[in-house]
Order: C-alpha cells, then sequence, then structure tokens
C-alpha cells in the first residue's frame, strides 16, 4: 500500500500539470482549482496500488471531471452578460509557459466540442498518447484521431504567423497604454492593424462594451471618445504583464476600476485587443498588485 505521504507527494508533482490542463479546458482558474481538489479528494480514495500511472489516472480524472463542468459552464455563457473572455493567467512559471496556447487560441478553443477540446489538449499540447486519450474519453482511437484532427484545424487558423519578441511586445503595449492615456489619435492608429479588433469582458460588474469593436477606424473613434469624456481620470499603468502568452499590461481605469489588457501583435501592428475587467477575474492580479483588502475596499 502506497504511504499517504507518498501518495500526496506524488500529486503535488502532478499538480501544476493538472491545474494547467483543467485550465486550458474550463478558461477559469477558480474553476480548474475546484476540478483539481475534487481530482485530490478521489486520488486519495483510490487504491494506489492498482493504479499503474498516477500521471495517466490523475490526467484521466481532471479530463472527466471538466467534461461535466463545460456543460454548466457553456451553459453559464449563455447568459453572460457581453463578451466572455478567459480569466487572465499570467505566463510566469515554468509550467505555465509549457505550451503555446495564447488567450487568442483559447477562445478558438471555445468554439469547438467539448470532446474536440479535450483531444486537442490532451494529445497535441499534453503529449499524451493516443490510446491513453482514447481510454479517457470512452472512444476508440480512429474517432480520436479525428477529433483532434478537426480541432487542429481550427486552432492552426487562430494561430499568429510570427510569435512576437517579448521586448517587442512590451514596447509595443506601453506605446499603446501611452497613445490611449494622451488620446493621441496619430499615434494609435501607427499601432493598430486594419482589421484590429477589441473585446472587453466586464460581465455585468463594471462599464465594458457589449460586443467586440472591430476595424481601425472604429477603435480609434472608440478611444477618441472616451479620452474627450467630461472629467476623465488619467489611467494609471501599473505594471506590463504576459496574459496568456500576450504582452500586455494592468492598469487602474476611471473609478478606480482594475482592467488587464492584453494584445495580439503581427507584422509590428496589434491585431487584436483584450480587456478584461470583470472583478470576479482579477481577484489574484489585484493580491498581487496591493493585496486583497484594498480591493475589496475599491469594490
Amino acid at each position: 500500500m502506497t504511504p499517504p505521504d507518498q501518495a500526496t507527494q506524488i500529486f503535488e508533482a502532478q499538480r501544476p500539470r493538472l491545474r494547467r490542463l483543467a485550465y486550458r479546458m474550463l478558461g477559469s482558474l477558480a474553476e480548474a482549482e475546484d476540478v483539481v481538489q475534487e481530482a485530490w479528494l478521489r486520488w486519495s480514495g483510490a487504491g494506489h496500488d492498482k493504479v499503474q500511472s498516477p500521471g495517466a489516472f490523475l490526467s484521466r480524472t481532471v479530463t472527466r471531471l471538466c467534461l461535466d463542468a463545460i456543460k454548466s459552464a457553456r451553459s453559464r455563457r449563455e447568459t453572460y452578460v457581453g463578451s466572455w473572455l478567459p480569466e487572465p493567467m499570467l505566463t510566469t512559471e515554468p509550467e505555465e509557459q509549457a505550451d503555446d496556447l495564447t488567450l487568442t487560441l483559447m477562445l478558438a478553443l471555445e468554439r469547438l466540442s467539448p470532446l474536440e477540446r479535450a483531444a486537442f489538449l490532451l494529445h497535441d499540447v499534453f503529449a499524451v498518447p493516443l490510446e491513453e486519450v482514447a481510454t479517457t474519453l470512452d472512444r476508440d482511437a480512429p474517432a480520436v484521431r479525428q477529433l483532434a484532427v478537426r480541432a487542429r484545424r481550427h486552432v492552426q487558423e487562430a494561430r499568429p504567423r510570427y510569435p512576437v519578441a517579448p521586448e517587442e511586445g512590451d514596447r509595443i503595449a506601453r506605446a499603446f497604454f501611452a497613445a490611449t492615456r494622451s488620446g493621441d489619435t496619430a499615434a494609435l492608429q501607427s499601432l493598430l492593424a486594419e482589421n484590429v479588433v477589441l473585446q472587453s469582458d466586464g460581465g455585468g460588474k463594471v462599464l465594458a462594451f457589449l460586443n467586440p469593436i472591430e476595424g481601425m477606424a472604429r477603435v480609434l473613434r472608440l478611444f477618441d471618445r472616451l479620452h474627450r469624456k467630461p472629467k476623465a481620470e488619467p489611467a494609471e499603468f501599473l505594471r506590463p504583464l504576459i496574459v496568456d502568452g500576450l504582452p500586455g499590461f494592468a492598469s487602474r481605469e476611471r473609478g478606480g476600476v482594475l482592467q488587464t489588457t492584453a494584445l495580439e501583435i503581427e507584422g509590428g501592428r496589434i491585431t487584436r485587443i483584450y480587456i478584461t475587467r470583470n472583478p470576479d477575474k482579477l481577484h489574484r492580479i489585484a493580491q498581487m498588485l496591493d493585496g486583497p483588502s484594498t480591493y475589496a475596499a475599491r469594490h
């Protein structure tokens, strides 16, 4: 029988990978942590001597829990106010840098069926053998291969052709903030692609754009109107961030609202702007910046 301390060590060694898998499946760190905790309960009650591969057992458990959770998550998103964006994950730890799924690709995963999403993540991202994925999904191997192929096609369509260097991403993110803060339309125009799209997620908790804003002209008009609003408080740049693999920053906006901005950049121009303002998705960012008590007092 596996001693309790050894069973705990085995699970803790797998925890970062399981957390990352659950987050990629669900798009929510809070829900991912709930799933991982449930996996721990199932692991602690399992007959460890009968488990040949703890990693495979735990990945299978987490995936199946996520497939159950996706049903209720997608139902909630049908009534979500405005655009939905994944909870920002800061790319700071080595295990969070182990795949190249950016925020844009996370949104591409949202358009997949739950089984396609699971097959792609397990096989293509987490390098789980096909037969093991088939066992996890209770499908035969050829069917799982087709699921992964369809998912891969959708994700490849959304994958940036030319990844931006970190230094270039940071430079453009800072220039974008400076241009929007100062109302410098010419500087902002020089940063945006013609087909730029802006999405913001307030979840009905704070002001945000309900629908995506498409095209340079519309985005420029939007930021110009925001800058011209009477008694507009200047935004405060808090710190640069890497949000799900994309360059960006945290800022304090009008009314003291905390937000993160992530930018997809191609050919030196911003093609996608992702703004997260929903306070339910920013607790970890707030704690990192100035502690939970300060954030709670503001909201």
